[in-house]
């Protein structure tokens, strides 16, 4: 029996030969199988025919027009006698279109059949690129506004995206979406993220986005998204507006606590000055009770010079009047 089935495939590889017996396609796609057959069956009707079984299959479309056509729009089955060469084309391949296939030639007793296997897989997902949905250029995330980042690929089927999270050199997922939205309440320092974009036979990964972090804040912060491909800016005018906006508080409330630490100080000399003073003693005597004592001293001192010279001056005017007197 297996002598009899080779030798029956031997027969039909001579009589009908195809340039594809296995087709690995993705969804979307499109194939063409081109076969040539013995010039004896120039007009014999050819078939597509789809099932498991030679016996069995399920006609699709034939040349002759006799088989109800099946997905017409997608399979089409050319006959080209001058070449003598036979032609099948399906368009817009699905996942249910994978199975196997027969290119069959109508002959009495038993039709000349090549099996055709079709595997459609979906369609391997590109390197996704990340782009802004707010135009960097604004400068939005300078004045502290929030930032949409998108993800997405050129090519892919059932694509999965998720976002991820550089930490310690580690990747952590934040999200599973294709959009990032960067907000101030999130950003604590700087970071780097990345998007993922998988499905059941591929994945692949963005460039990183990095975030730097100027002024961290839950409402007014400051910070820059660098996205490859995408324009370079900073927020240098945002930061120059802000410190000039805050130094003069900062300088006041510095001027301030210069004045108050010098009068502090100052206060404290005048209070060491004045304690020292009281406090101080000399030769056992506080130095206040010897000023006073002096000074009391000096003061009468010269009280009595000023009556001894009073008195000296009474009594030459009283000599004089007494000369006079005695004169007379």
């Amino acid at each position: 029996m297996k002598i009899l089935c080779l030798l029956l495939l031997v027969h039909t590889s001579l009589q009908l030969q195809c340039d594809e017996r296995e087709i690995r396609a993705h969804i979307g796609g499109e194939f063409i199988i081109v076969c040539r057959y013995e010039s004896k069956f120039l007009f014999s009707n050819k078939y597509w025919c789809r099932g498991p079984s030679r016996y069995s299959c399920d006609i699709l479309r034939d040349t002759d027009g006799v088989a109800k056509p099946k997905n017409k729009n997608r399979l089409s089955i050319f006959d080209l006698p001058r070449h003598v060469k036979l032609m099948v084309k399906v368009t817009n391949l699905q996942i249910e279109d994978s199975d196997v296939y027969w290119i069959g030639i109508e002959k009495i007793h038993a039709d000349i059949m090549m099996s055709v296997k079709v595997t459609v897989t979906q369609v391997p997902v590109s390197k996704p690129r990340l782009w802004p949905l707010t135009p960097l250029a604004d400068g939005a995330t300078c004045m502290g506004k929030s930032l949409t980042v998108r993800c997405g690929g050129a090519m892919g089927t059932n694509v999965f995206y998720a976002w991820y999270q550089h930490v310690h050199h580690k990747g952590f997922l934040l999200l599973s979406s294709s959009d990032l939205s960067l907000h101030c309440g999130m950003l604590t320092e700087d970071s780097e993220y990345y998007c993922s974009a998988s499905n059941s036979i591929s994945n692949a990964q963005s460039d990183a986005l990095s975030v730097k972090i100027f002024l961290p804040d839950n409402s007014s912060c400051i910070y820059v998204a660098n996205i490859p491909g995408q324009p370079v800016y900073d927020c240098a005018d945002r930061m120059r507006t802000t410190v000039a906006e805050t130094s003069p508080t900062t300088i006041c409330l510095e001027t301030t606590k210069i004045t108050t630490d010098t009068s502090k100080q100052s206060l404290q000399v005048n209070q060491s000055a004045m304690d020292a003073f009281f406090s101080s003693t000399w030769t056992g005597v506080p130095v206040w009770y010897e000023l006073l004592r002096w000074g009391s001293m000096t003061v009468l001192i010269i009280c009595l010079c000023i009556f001894i010279s009073c008195t000296k001056t009474s009594h030459k005017k009283h000599g004089r009047r007494r000369k006079k007197f005695n004169m007379v």
